[in-house]
């Protein structure tokens, strides 16, 4: 009976604010309706309120966290830390030797990158230059020939060049050295096929493949000179790639 008093209690006010709401709602503006409320309802509320604060435990932070996430926070042991010390003094030089390493590159391939796109503006190597005599002077070239060391190259029947370092032809294009390209490519020939004539003198500038023959003995000895100066990475030889 004390049970059903209690349901019709609050059942009785709970129709009753409605009501009143309703009726009170009826008589508002616009603008005053949704914030009309019922007191009973407002003071029931916030006193419920007060009971959940009151009865729920104050946890702090830490004790909020899940252990199996507080024991990944934990620190290092022991030995972590002492292995992380003594690795410490160690690991300042080796940065410092990167940085060296990376500006050395940084230089080389820095000349490197003059030398090969500027070729023609680089000085001729000193080569001896034999003339003929009882020929007229010539500069034109047909088809230009190295001896069997590779140290002279007979530039045309009026010209022989002497002198040329063997390091020239440890720079390579391919299966063959930057000069013996250059002594392949300019010369005079005619496609069978098509009768065109391809002759790389030049009119305008007739000592143009006498001065690409020094300029590129010149790259090539340079060239070879940086590529030799390179630091060492420090790479295990079983990471070292193997040039076929």
């Amino acid at each position: 009976m004390g049970g059903t008093s209690t349901n019709s209690g609050a059942a009785g006010t709970s129709a009753a604010c409605t009501t009143r709401t309703h009726a009170d709602a009826v008589g508002a503006t616009v603008k005053e309706r949704p914030f009309r409320a019922c007191p009973e309802l407002v003071e029931g509320a916030a006193s419920a309120g007060k009971k959940t604060r009151a009865s729920a435990p104050e946890v702090s932070d830490a004790e909020s966290i899940d252990p199996s996430v507080r024991k990944k926070r934990a620190p290092r042991d022991d030995n972590e830390k002492e292995a992380s010390a003594n690795s410490a003094p160690d690991s300042a030089p080796s940065a410092v030797k990167d940085v060296d390493v990376f500006r050395a590159l940084v230089r080389a391939g820095a000349r490197l990158a003059d030398i090969h796109v500027h070729y023609e503006s680089q000085p001729e190597y000193p080569l001896t230059k034999t003339e003929k005599s009882g020929t007229k002077l010539d500069y034109r070239v047909t088809k230009m020939r190295l001896s069997k060391d590779k140290t002279t190259l007979v530039y045309n029947d009026y010209l022989t060049l002497s002198g040329i370092p063997k390091k020239t032809y440890d720079y390579r294009l391919g299966n063959r050295s930057a000069l013996e390209w250059v002594i392949d490519q300019y010369q005079v020939s005619t496609d069978k096929r098509g009768g065109i004539t391809n002759d790389p003198n030049r009119p305008d500038d007739p000592q143009y493949i006498l001065r690409l023959i020094g300029q590129v003995i010149t790259v090539s000895l340079e060239t070879v000179k940086i590529v030799a100066s390179l630091p060492q990475l420090g790479m295990p030889d079983s990471q070292i790639p193997v040039q076929n």
